[in-house]
């Protein structure tokens, strides 16, 4: 390696922790401060965001991430309107969080976007779990199976959300109440119906412009995504931590105590998110011993 390489190496080692650093950074902020809906939590959301774009922008290029962006959103928006305006397929709810925002229809605008964030990353995790299925979707399996696979990933992410946001934050207000701590099953069943739609268009649009396997793509990308995914989750272990108490009261009067939701919340995040994030991780970790396997058989072989 000559010096000038071997400077440029340093720079890319450099540059990498520092990204790592940041990601971290990032992370433990979202972690520690997320859970509560406070302007300092939008903020993060949109960092949130912002760092999806750019992940989607390197894993699929530019462009398919702008698609991928634009989809979600109009699909994302079009269903909360109709769920907000017919109770079709979520129930009867509406937003109190980001009345000050503009608003498409009746819906907040950071909503969209957070349906991009959190779908893109949901959408990685499927794909590492089923093999790099989204650089294999010219194989009839894939196309079906990774936008079903990654809406239920999508769903868990809400699980694990929605009734402390709901419930105890009152960020919406479900009319009627439900039996999931405040929150109806329809909306559960919403979600997994929209991630679909979601996830298979984009699966559509993606076979139709070719999208290979790329050997160059480093492990570390989905590795990204698989944290940032369940760090979505890992916000809720802080109010539950805090031994937060008192009572939620939901629209249809039925109170519930605070430490049971977020006791509740927690047993559900570590038995969803945090599982699946696992297998994901443990995919990946095969994955690198399998691609290692060879260049170490090589090395003996010329020893």
């Amino acid at each position: 390696m000559t010096p000038d390489n071997a400077a440029r190496s340093r720079l890319s080692a450099r540059q990498e922790t520092v990204l790592w650093v940041a990601i971290a950074g990032i992370l433990t902020a979202a972690i520690g401060f997320s859970w509560n809906p406070t302007p300092l939590a939008q903020a993060l959301a949109a960092i949130f965001i912002a760092c999806a774009l750019v992940h989607a922008a390197v894993a699929y290029g530019a462009r398919r991430a702008l698609v991928l962006f634009v989809a979600c959103n109009a699909i994302a928006f079009a269903m909360e309107n109709l769920g907000t305006a017919t109770g079709f397929p979520f129930g009867v709810y509406h937003f109190e969080v980001g009345a000050d925002l503009p608003h498409v229809g009746l819906i907040p605008i950071i909503v969209g976007p957070l349906w991009f964030g959190a779908g893109y990353f949901s959408w990685v995790v499927a794909s590492v779990l089923l093999d790099g299925a989204d650089r294999q979707l010219d194989r009839r399996f894939n196309l079906v199976a990774l936008p079903v696979v990654a809406a239920f990933v999508m769903t868990q992410w809400d699980l694990v959300m929605e009734a402390p946001n709901a419930t105890i934050a009152k960020a919406w207000i479900w009319h009627g109440g439900g039996g999931v701590f405040g929150v109806p099953l329809s909306n559960y069943l919403g979600w997994l119906l929209t991630s679909w739609l979601i996830f298979q268009a984009f699966a559509l649009y993606l076979r139709r412009n070719g999208l290979r396997p790329d050997s160059k793509i480093s492990l570390k990308l989905p590795a990204t995504g698989i944290l940032f995914y369940v760090g979505g989750g890992l916000t809720h272990l802080v109010p539950w931590m805090m031994g937060q108490t008192g009572e939620a009261v939901d629209a249809r009067g039925y109170g519930w105590q605070v430490h049971d939701i977020r006791e509740s919340t927690v047993a559900i995040l570590l038995l969803t998110m945090v599982f699946t994030a696992l297998l994901a991780a443990l995919r990946l970790l095969r994955q690198a011993s399998s691609n290692s396997g060879p260049t170490a058989s090589s090395q003996d072989s010329a020893a």
